[in-house]
């Protein structure tokens, strides 16, 4: 049954009383030794207190180095311990539906690493879960909370390019040269490269505009070795504003660029690269340095904790993940020949299939 729209019971104020929130992590690997475990305790009125990882040993050594008091190697060990309040569910995408049924099962919220799951489907039973149980669920967006994005967001609301009236976005990567590991095997991610970066920016223009409409866009594998798509391209609306995106991952030359126009000047800058947001107006070009902090989600974990504690809501939930989610399977539909099943298990099918 389909849950298009289905909102998850409000997660602000769900450990109003707690001191802190503490949370477990269900696959302790590489995004969690810089990007986001540290973050967990780093974030106020939070704590880091167990984490699980089926490789026993790399979960106590990673409990070691991390000074997290207890580890485990099986989800249920993890859901079981009462002191763990919420969980983070870090493991890649293929997991994700399983752990998030046996975390909802256990009445604990989750921050669930994105892409939300390999396809829409998977994500309309995860959100089906937890709004049966009224509980609060959020994705690892994270640059809905990152400085630099903001920065651009007020620019946008201040009027600095007057009217917005159009956003194009390109990316090109020569990753069609490297080993990829799970992030091309579309059994584990649920596509290539374009689900597992493409969807920050899709999330981001949803953030700064409004959710994605009238998407059209195909995919291709032109030159690299393994099955998932290379290469896209796509055209939709957001918030009434034309815009265009392209990925490009076998390409010789890198680069990245986002440029949102306007009737009064253009703001350009980069999802992923640490350049400069570069605004250009009348007035001159302002060129505006904004690092990310040492743990780049720790911006997005503080809101959590925040939502849970009933300071303030989290801008990156479950809706608002699922709706990448569906972008990109409208995207990838045809190279696929269908997104809605578990088409994983049958690339033979797939149209868009080299060879």
């Amino acid at each position: 049954m389909s849950t298009t729209g289905l909102t998850p019971a409000p997660g602000t104020g769900f450990f109003r009383d707690r001191p802190a929130v503490r949370w477990g992590i269900i696959g302790c690997g590489d995004v969690t030794e810089l990007k986001s475990g540290p973050a967990f305790n780093k974030a106020t009125h939070s704590r880091l207190v167990a984490v699980m990882r089926r490789d026993a040993a790399k979960a106590a050594d990673y409990a070691r180095r991390h000074q997290v008091p207890r580890w485990c190697d099986n989800v249920d060990a993890l859901l079981r311990d009462p002191e763990v309040d919420a969980v983070y569910i870090a493991t890649p995408p293929d997991a994700h539906l399983d752990c998030a049924l046996q975390v909802a099962a256990a009445g604990k919220p989750a921050y669930l690493e994105k892409p939300m799951a390999r396809n829409t489907t998977e994500c309309d039973a995860i959100l089906s879960a937890f709004a049966a149980r009224q509980l609060p669920l959020f994705v690892a967006y994270y640059r809905r909370r990152l400085p630099r994005f903001l920065l651009v967001r007020d620019a946008l609301a201040r009027g600095t390019i007057g009217t917005v009236t159009g956003i194009t976005y390109c990316q090109t990567a020569p990753f069609h040269r490297r080993d990829s590991a799970w992030r091309t095997d579309v059994t584990r991610a649920g596509a290539g490269h374009l689900l597992d970066l493409g969807s920050h920016t899709v999330d981001l223009i949803d953030f700064l505009f409004g959710p994605l409409e009238h998407v059209t866009g195909s995919a291709a594998n032109l030159a690299s070795p393994y099955l998932a798509e290379d290469v896209a391209a796509m055209a939709f609306t957001a918030g009434g504003i034309p815009g265009t995106a392209t990925w490009n991952f076998a390409s010789d030359v890198a680069g990245e660029s986002l440029r949102i126009y306007g009737t009064a000047g253009r703001i350009d800058f980069a999802v992923f690269e640490p350049g400069p947001v570069v605004i250009e107006t009348s007035a001159g070009v302002q060129r505006l340095d904004c690092p990310h902090p040492e743990n780049v989600q720790l911006p997005l974990i503080q809101s959590v904790v925040d939502d849970l504690r009933g300071v303030a809501p989290c801008p990156s939930t479950g809706t608002s993940a699922r709706r990448a989610s569906a972008v990109l399977d409208r995207v990838l539909n045809a190279y696929y020949g269908g997104r809605d099943d578990a088409f994983w298990t049958r690339p033979a099918t797939w149209p868009g299939r080299r060879g």
